[in-house]
């Protein structure tokens, strides 16, 4: 009989372990159906993929484009529609996709608390820390999907419009049009990994309030005020600590042979970002005081 203890002692363990797991995948794709079901979500990746369309058809009904003019990559676009993707995504990346990274990170937590739904959810077996964990993966998932609606919708729409050939890399390199979407998709992971700092930003501000429009805006507002101190070459030795400051050196993803030491700084300044913010996000979380 006592060696039978501690079998069912480990059976039993075992059985919880796998309605946590079991729990914890069902609350994530709970969050998943929840975040991709509202009409707010599909709207900002609708914005979102409008950006390539408008500098299409302004390219398109254009005469030409001065070289030099306009932001990057723009004079190559009537020669090779594929430039499309890459100049919507150059041209997301200070506001548009941070803006709409912003409102998802933003509503985490506090969206919850606004409707009422948020004590439901830690009365059920998620508990805070699962919950905290399952509401950032949710806006790390989005963080993914953005950057690569802008790349694809650019893509197919510069396929409809213009020519797609080879394309001239920023080293002089020529590759072929299948590569040339292959590091469309490295730029868009290279921004989804950009992003992921102002969605640990933008828990965290979530945990502050039960008002989601003010979690949001702040979340906006610290992109933004980062890119201004990136600017200003008197705060030099503040630069490689913001999170925005490798935001836009996906330029090496256009380049051969990869160039992958901007990617990998971005990362672990990401990493940092996360653990520092989730950190907060955590303290905050697990000891505020649940009334809605």
């Amino acid at each position: 009989m006592p060696s039978s203890i501690p079998a069912e002692l480990s059976g039993a363990a075992v059985q919880q372990a796998g309605r946590a797991k079991e729990s914890g995948f069902s609350l994530m794709l709970s969050e998943l159906r929840v975040l991709f079901g509202r009409r707010r979500t599909w709207a900002l990746l609708l914005a979102l993929a409008a950006i390539p369309v408008l500098v299409a058809v302004a390219v398109r009904v254009s005469s030409t484009v001065p070289p030099g003019r306009g932001p990057a990559f723009l004079d190559r676009i009537s020669q090779n529609g594929l430039f499309v993707a890459f100049t919507a995504m150059l041209v997301s990346v200070p506001l548009f996709l941070p803006l709409t990274v912003g409102v998802v990170a933003g509503d985490t937590i506090a969206g919850e608390a606004s409707h009422g739904t948020l004590r439901y959810l830690l009365v059920a077996p998620a508990g805070r820390v699962r919950l905290l964990l399952v509401k950032y993966a949710g806006a790390l998932v989005f963080c993914v999907v953005a950057p690569l609606t802008v790349g694809v919708a650019g893509a197919a729409i510069g396929a409809a419009l213009f020519p797609v050939g080879p394309v001239t890399l920023l080293s002089g390199d020529v590759i072929q049009p299948a590569e040339a979407a292959v590091r469309i998709l490295l730029i868009a992971a290279y921004l989804a990994v950009s992003l992921a700092g102002l969605s640990a930003v933008g828990l965290f501000l979530s945990t502050l309030t039960v008002v989601p429009v003010g979690a949001m805006a702040a979340t906006v507002v610290a992109s933004v005020v980062s890119q201004v101190l990136d600017q200003l070459p008197q705060l030099e030795w503040l630069h490689p600590w913001l999170f925005s400051h490798y935001w836009l050196g996906f330029g090496d993803m256009l380049r051969q042979p990869l160039l992958w030491d901007s990617f990998i700084d971005n990362a672990l300044l990401q990493a940092g970002y996360i653990a520092v913010f989730g950190a907060l996000a955590y303290g905050r979380f697990v000891t505020k005081d649940v009334l809605s």
